[in-house]
């Protein structure tokens, strides 16, 4: 993900509430243009982007700004090398996309399943072993990973938090940034994922694992695309010791292992509360999440109550 003055003008030109009435409005102007049927959409999930399920076996993703434009358009490329690789993940429709609608970003996706059907840790460990042998084309210019690309703005631009908690994670902010910039990688740096997780991964009509979100691929340390799992289940207690398990055995590495694992999970514990305080604004159930987390990153208490989104 991309960085940068530009792209917080642009995030912050842009301040309409992200809500499900106002991201369906988006949607309904968005398919009136490529000729595609909104009637019974349903909100499949509003999180950095609003997924709707069209009638018709389609996808449709909302960004939040126009500063999601680049994702966009790179995420549509990636589907496209994917695809000429046979390696299962979401494919886009045959449009000329992305939209750029209401000051938002659509774009516009083949439905796999009728359902999210989630798959394993397993399945997703095998899913990121043959992905971080895979060598992007030079043509596709995956950009570096930058970690806290949206991290600064989410809290500055986020009037939600109290003066208090907003002072106290730009010192945190600060500190995660000298923490990561110390960090010596073991594994070879690549084609990531960016945000990888069994909630990003589920299995088609046939049962296959199918890779999702495709918007945060980038070059960087493959350590980056083990970490989540790891954290879910040793700080979240979201899978078993089975389950994660399985799911290094599927890969074959245990980044829990690895000396800089502590600080790469505070990192991505820290983004995952920043990332849902876009939604405390408007949702109470989020609110009381974030103010809960805070909570326990202000007092480093047990993370186990903390509820997944």
């Amino acid at each position: 993900m991309q960085g940068g003055s530009v792209r917080r003008m642009s995030e912050r030109s842009h301040a309409s509430p992200f809500t499900a009435e106002s991201t369906q409005a988006t949607l309904l102007r968005a398919c009136t243009r490529v000729g595609l049927d909104p009637s019974n959409a349903r909100l499949v999930r509003l999180g950095e982007n609003a997924v709707y399920r069209l009638a018709s076996p389609v996808i449709a993703r909302i960004g939040r700004t126009t500063a999601y434009a680049d994702d966009a358009r790179k995420e549509v490329a990636v589907a496209g090398w994917l695809a000429t690789e046979g390696f299962p993940s979401v494919r886009t429709l045959s449009l000329d996309q992305p939209l750029i609608v209401d000051g938002r970003v659509a774009t516009f996706w083949e439905s796999i399943s009728e359902e999210e059907n989630y798959a394993s840790p397993a399945e997703l460990g095998t899913l990121l072993a043959t992905l971080h042998t895979m060598e992007a084309p030079a043509g596709l210019r995956l950009p570096p990973l930058e970690p806290f690309a949206r991290a600064e703005h989410r809290i500055a631009g986020n009037d939600w938090f109290s003066p208090e908690d907003a002072s106290f994670l730009h010192e945190r902010l600060a500190e995660l940034r000298e923490g990561y910039a110390a960090l010596s990688f073991g594994l070879p740096q690549g084609v990531i994922h960016g945000d990888a997780s069994v909630g990003n991964v589920i299995r088609d009509r046939t049962g296959r694992p199918t890779l999702l979100d495709l918007d945060g691929f980038a070059l960087g340390p493959r350590e980056w695309d083990l970490v989540l799992t790891a954290i879910y289940y040793e700080r979240f207690g979201w899978h078993t010791a089975g389950e994660y398990d399985a799911f290094t055995q599927a890969y074959g590495f245990d980044v829990m292992r690895w000396p800089g694992y502590r600080v790469l999970g505070d990192v991505r514990e820290f983004l995952m509360v920043t990332w849902l305080s876009q939604q405390a604004g408007q949702d109470e159930r989020a609110a009381a999440e974030v103010r809960k987390r805070i909570r326990a990153l202000r007092t480093n208490a047990d993370r186990g109550d903390w509820e997944p989104y």
